[in-house]
């Protein structure tokens, strides 16, 4: 009996493996719309990113993952990660979602306004973080702010939490849901929202606009948040 056991315990060990690289593949791999055809850029740390055009415009198709300006000075991190950063005045720093460097091969990294906005340049040389304007004029061009977040996210839920409401990516962008950073510290919404930076102001002392987009609608929500936040980038074409 003992050996007839084991005889059987092999083939579960390695159905098991078998299940775990599955998984693992599924979880990273990044699900591109495979009807369109997608360029590619990269970055000062060489990583490589696709990108799509979208009417008359050119964005990265996947979140931005630089830990160094377009010159190659260093952007900073915190130590911890959970730093508090909200006494700063002009905090320029980045992070992987919790601090998990694992994170960042498929969500990108989080910046602050001031670290997306340094006149060194997160973006590669011939890229740029988009203005307010430029965002609104993608979501115009993709139907508006109620419907727009279906066509920019990525299908179904390998990243984004279930339900993942009103998804085609039919503009080819994939959004993900990155989360973000508090300026007090904690990280929240991996999985459930995706957050991005505008350029544009709303005040010089405290917000910025940005947008997020969520699991369970297909909508787009503009609007003016803290600048100290970590938040993902994407950056467009000049």
């Amino acid at each position: 009996m003992k050996k007839k056991n084991r005889i059987w315990i092999y083939p579960l060990i390695l159905l098991g493996f078998v299940l775990i690289l599955i998984n693992s593949c599924k979880n990273n791999s990044i699900i591109f719309n495979r009807n369109l055809t997608y360029g590619t850029m990269s970055d000062i740390d060489s990583n490589t990113y696709k990108t799509i055009q979208i009417d008359t415009q050119t964005w990265m198709a996947e979140n931005l993952k630089t830990t160094k300006y377009r010159n190659g000075d260093l952007i900073g991190t915190t130590t911890p990660v959970t730093l508090d950063i909200s006494g700063e005045s002009t905090p320029k720093y980045q992070w992987a979602y919790g601090g998990n460097e694992n994170n960042v091969a498929t969500y990108g990294r989080l910046y602050t306004w001031y670290a997306a906005n340094d006149s060194c340049s997160v973006c590669p040389t011939g890229w740029h973080v988009p203005t307010d304007e430029e965002w609104t004029t993608l979501i115009t061009y993709l139907g508006g702010e109620s419907i727009a977040g279906g066509k920019l996210k990525e299908k179904g839920i390998n990243h984004w939490d279930s339900l993942n409401t009103g998804t085609t990516n039919s503009s080819g962008f994939t959004a993900l849901p990155g989360g973000l950073r508090f300026n007090f510290g904690a990280f929240n919404f991996f999985g459930s929202t995706g957050y991005w930076w505008s350029s544009t102001e709303y005040s010089t002392n405290y917000d910025a606009y940005g947008l997020a987009m969520y699991y369970d609608g297909s909508n787009v929500d503009k609007s003016h948040v803290y600048k100290k936040a970590g938040f993902s980038i994407r950056c467009v074409k000049d």
